[in-house]
């Protein structure tokens, strides 16, 4: 970490102390109640997350109840935080990974273990982010964690604390070493503030002289990154579209060819044992089927004509036949009596 960055640091912490008052959490919640709140808080204010809370507390009868219900009727109770939805989904998802991983609704084993272990396994909840693991180490297990949310990124790069490559990362460098562990708690919700009010209003007045009494050019840079994240962001709208139109023509191909008929006759296509155009007429390799006995290849047999044709014999009936007279040479003659 340079001097030069720390510096911006010490003196972003004594401007957001001039603006904002230190929050402090109820020091009763359990790990899993600081997990859920960190959920609601990212990129959010303190008075609406402390509402979405209590009304998750209040509308539903336990925590599997809230594991159950879908983003959608969450979010409904949540219309204070700045992003409902995403943060329904957070909750929801961790609830899902907390209960698959014991089968109940108790992570405060975590306490008990060493740091390094608990921040492991909260790297396993599933929807916990590093705001909220950052978040829960601080409040829940003592660590010396900074939570850092969007607008809390999108701020200390417009100071000037952060490069545009640590930014795409969601990295402050040093943050924990510039600020002492006994500030910890202070700084971060100072922070927090002013990252949840400028991603509510990016265009504020009171966000602009905030972050211009910590540097004059912050302008410069928010209108650059903001260009650039622009343009990734329609380049990566288009490279989806094209893999979606050629995943689509691959699909029209496919069935093209699934429902082409064979055993046809083809002119084009080649004799496998002389490798030469089969003959007009001829059928293509593979067929079951073959020429017609008697037919020469290629011709068409002449019709002959009625006309030709002998006429057969007329079958008499059987009745008719007993009709017959019977010639008199084969009679025998009667004697006289």
């Amino acid at each position: 970490m340079t001097t030069n960055r720390s510096a911006i640091i010490a003196k972003l912490y004594k401007v957001l102390k001039k603006h904002y008052k230190p929050v402090s959490p109820p020091t009763d919640r359990s790990a899993l109640e600081h997990l859920l709140y960190a959920c609601l808080l990212e990129n959010s204010r303190y008075d609406a997350a402390d509402e979405a809370f209590a009304k998750l507390k209040e509308l539903y009868f336990d925590w599997n109840e809230i594991r159950v219900t879908t983003v959608t009727e969450l979010a409904e109770g949540m219309g204070g935080v700045a992003d409902a939805s995403s943060s329904a989904q957070r909750v929801k998802r961790s609830l899902q990974s907390v209960f698959e991983g014991g089968y109940s609704f108790d992570i405060e084993s975590l306490k008990k273990q060493n740091l390094g272990k608990a921040e492991k396994d909260l790297e396993k909840v599933n929807g916990a982010s590093p705001f909220v693991r950052a978040y829960v180490t601080q409040h829940a297990l003592g660590g010396h964690y900074i939570p850092i949310s969007k607008g809390a990124i999108d701020l200390l790069h417009a100071v000037g604390i952060i490069s545009d490559n640590e930014a795409d990362k969601g990295q402050v460098p040093g943050l924990e070493r510039a600020i002492p562990k006994n500030k910890g708690t202070e700084f971060g919700s100072l922070l927090q503030q002013l990252a949840a009010d400028l991603f509510a209003s990016p265009g504020s007045s009171k966000v602009k002289a905030i972050l211009s009494e910590v540097d004059p050019d912050f302008k410069e840079r928010m209108a650059t990154r903001q260009a650039r994240l622009e343009a990734q962001a329609a380049a990566d709208a288009a490279a989806a579209k094209q893999a979606r139109d050629k995943a689509r023509a691959d699909a029209r191909a496919a069935a093209e060819v699934k429902t082409k008929p064979t055993g046809k006759r083809d002119k084009d296509q080649k004799d496998k044992s002389t490798g030469k155009p089969a003959d007009k007429g001829t059928f293509a390799a593979g067929d079951k089927k073959g020429p017609a006995k008697g037919k020469e290849p290629g011709k068409e047999p002449a019709k002959e004509s009625l006309k030709d044709k002998p006429m057969p014999a007329a079958k008499k009936r059987p009745e008719e036949e007993s009709r017959r007279p019977i010639p008199a040479k084969g009679l025998a003659k009667k004697k006289p009596r």
